[in-house]
């Protein structure tokens, strides 16, 4: 994965990597993010070793990693990464077609920083956690709308169903970034950008795919520009047997289907050189089978149950240009729906699995954002909005709950951010939010940043301090767990950094570190009681995770590739002095790209997470363990190539969550063409 190479996606315009003006309206957010070692090494060397001798003369087009590279997560405009003074890494369409990448948070993984833990197969539960924070800490976007669920417990993204469909970019921003995005950006922020315009009025790109676990999957995309429209759509099919979710280790035989069907839509049409409409479209509907705990044993293992899991979100803009292009102004409603069901019902009188619904869950969001941007002079920027938005949610237990929690709530957010650049080499960042919740009253969020690119040296030295916060989730507020006393305080978080790039050999290397320390307050955590109904919900948790990134990219040849990443990371709850569950001490990944022929391309990747421990109190201790995967493609005629991979070469089963079960070895291939 090359981390910092592609243009910003979008606009048919060519954004320049120089410093930032804003004659180009802001579209959406990005991210940041990357891999881990283990605690001693082990399993890592032999694993790169072994994957360095299957590609002896490795090749790659020209994605030399680039410090001029636009991100625009980092500070919501369009800027060079390397004056943002954060750590932000961008994953490009082109990255996830060479490894064949059909699951995003397969591309996170690869990413320093990011650990990601699935529950079995793919479509089960699926979450991510960003330099150690909790899972429902990181906020995902796709094209501008916010994914996180309302509805769910901690209002966590459905990762398990986000798959790459006409997929532009991803930008992955780490730390706490509340300042610009308000609630549920601890950890990070996640942006995933589709495709959009082109130079042709009409381009399709369609792929067809099979292989192990019966697995099928379909894409087809087409985009344009013609006339004043710029125009993305894609739909993606995607289907499995798929695992038993409960180790088939231990004796758990069946496996768990999943499907998926999903759509987006990326549309700007310009009415006149000043004024534009963006309407943009979410949307994905899926069925996956799951394992529980059933009688009379009540063990994790094989059963009937399973889930379906629906969500829509939508965009819909206005960006109005004045004073030349010098003053942008971006007006949006944001919504999204979600509607989740489990069914699968044990009668103890006919001692089976009846395939009654048993749970539902829904949430609703309704969002409004204006965001101006105000270029003062060349080396002075402002940018500053306002938001609101209200959420709500419908859920219950039909087994547990003693009735449905009905709940809503509304958050308002203001900030300002302030970017000078001084002497064409110094880039200082400062911005401040105040954000007013319906439940807890108000919260103010502070940023600070800054890079100084080093005179003749090629270097880059940067650092930033940001604040972060999470509101008290629906599920925490209103329902049967609520806090009978006091009312919930929002979580806070203070993360610091301190990091250096450096290019080597006229830019074919560039190798960078960071060092960053998070601490993290008033967690909220259920406490358990004695009476019904037996628990609720406390701010009584603190945290601190702090670590080192390292990052090396090269293009050793003009055909050839490399990219590496380790982060080494102590993550405890502050209460007990223990570890975080499911957060590695050590995490790495590897890439190599070889292009030895025009029409030829192969490669290989190498994910390392170290051994963990899969509970707070630190009783299970899950293995580390080591993927490797090889992928080529070759192009059989004009823009038609078929392609394969091979999934686990080394069929490895640890379980990477303690009981449930890993993938084995899988192969796969298929066909894309482009007309």
């Amino acid at each position: 994965m090359h981390p910092r190479t592609s243009s910003w996606p979008g606009s048919d315009a060519q954004l320049r990597a120089t410093r930032p003006t804003s004659s180009l309206s802001i579209e959406v957010c990005r991210l940041d993010g990357r891999v881990k070692p283990g605690h001693d090494g082990r399993g890592l060397t032999p694993a790169l070793l072994l994957l360095l001798s299957l590609l002896p003369i490795p090749a790659l087009a020209d994605t030399s990693a680039d410090p001029e590279t636009v991100v625009v997560t980092a500070t919501r405009t369009p800027q060079p990464i390397d004056v943002t003074g954060e750590s932000v890494s961008v994953i490009t369409g082109d990255d996830l077609q060479t490894q064949q990448i059909d699951v995003v948070t397969d591309a996170l993984a690869e990413i320093p920083g990011v650990v990601v833990n699935r529950n079995g197969g793919i479509g089960q539960t699926t979450s991510v956690s960003i330099r150690g924070a909790e899972t429902g800490q990181t906020l995902v976007l796709i094209d501008g709308a916010r994914i996180n669920d309302p509805s769910s417990v901690d209002d966590q993204a459905v990762l398990g169903d986000v798959l790459v469909n006409n997929t532009d970019r991803i930008e992955v921003l780490r730390g706490p970034q509340s300042t610009l995005y308000g609630s549920d950006a601890i950890g990070g922020v996640v942006d995933i950008l589709t495709r959009r315009g082109g130079a042709a009025p009409f381009a399709v790109n369609a792929s067809a795919e099979g292989g192990s676990f019966d697995t099928w999957h379909l894409n087809a995309a087409a985009n344009g520009t013609t006339g004043s429209v710029e125009y993305g759509a894609a739909v993606n099919y995607f289907d499995t047997d798929g695992i038993s979710a409960a180790d088939a280790r231990n004796g758990n035989t069946e496996t768990d289907p999943y499907r998926n069907l999903g759509a987006t839509m990326n549309t700007r049409v310009h009415l006149s050189d000043i004024l534009s409409v963006d309407v943009r479209g979410y949307y994905t509907d899926s069925h996956v089978d799951f394992d529980g705990f059933p009688p009379p044993n009540f063990t994790f293992q094989d059963d009937p149950e399973f889930g379906t899991a629906s969500l829509i979100a939508g965009y819909a803009g206005v960006n109005l240009s004045l004073l030349d292009g010098r003053f942008q102004n971006r007006l949006a409603f944001i919504g999204s729906e979600s509607n989740r069901k489990d069914f699968g019902e044990f009668d103890f009188i006919t001692n089976a699995f009846s395939p009654t619904e048993n749970f539902f869950a829904r949430g609703d969001a309704q969002r409004f954002e204006y965001q101006g941007t105000f270029d003062v002079d060349k080396a002075n920027q402002l940018v500053f909005g306002a938001e609101t938005q209200r959420v709500s949610i419908s859920t219950e237990s039909l087994e547990f709950d003693p009735g449905p929690t009905h709940g809503s709530k509304r958050i308002n957010g203001y900030y300002a951010q302030w970017q000078s650049t001084l002497f064409d080499q110094l880039t200082l960042t400062g911005g401040v939010r105040l954000d007013d919740d319906s439940e807890f009253g108000t919260h103010t969020s502070v940023k600070l940043a800054g890079a100084w690119q080093i005179p003749g040296w090629d270097t880059t030295l940067r650092a930033n301090y940001g604040d972060g916060f999470k509101a008290p989730t629906l599920y925490e507020l209103f329902s049967q767990y609520k806090n009978p006393f006091h009312a919930l305080k929002p979580e806070t978080a203070q993360g610091y950094e301190v990091g250096i790039d450096h290019n080597f050999l006229d830019g074919r290397l560039r190798a960078s570190l960071t060092w960053f320390e998070r601490h993290t307050g008033d967690l909220i955590e259920f406490v358990d009681t004695a009476t019904p109904p037996f628990g609720y919900y406390e701010n009584v948790e603190r945290s601190r995770a702090r670590g080192i990134e390292a990052e090396l990219e090269a293009r050793l040849t003009d055909t050839l590739s490399v990219s590496a990443d380790w982060t080494n990371m102590s993550a405890k709850n502050l209460n007990t002095g223990l570890d975080l569950a499911r957060r590695p001490d050590n995490s790495a990944s590897g890439t190599v790209t070889w292009k030895p022929l025009d029409k030829l391309t192969l490669g290989g990747s190498v994910v390392f997470t170290g051994a963990r421990f899969d509970d707070g109190g630190n009783f299970v201790r899950d293995p580390a363990n080591t993927t490797v995967n090889l992928f080529g493609s070759y192009v059989i005629f004009d823009k038609t190539e078929v392609y394969a991979r091979v999934e686990n070469l080394m069929d490895q089963d640890e379980e990477p969550i303690a009981g449930y079960g890993r993938m084995g070895r899988a192969i796969y291939g298929g066909v894309r063409t482009a007309f």
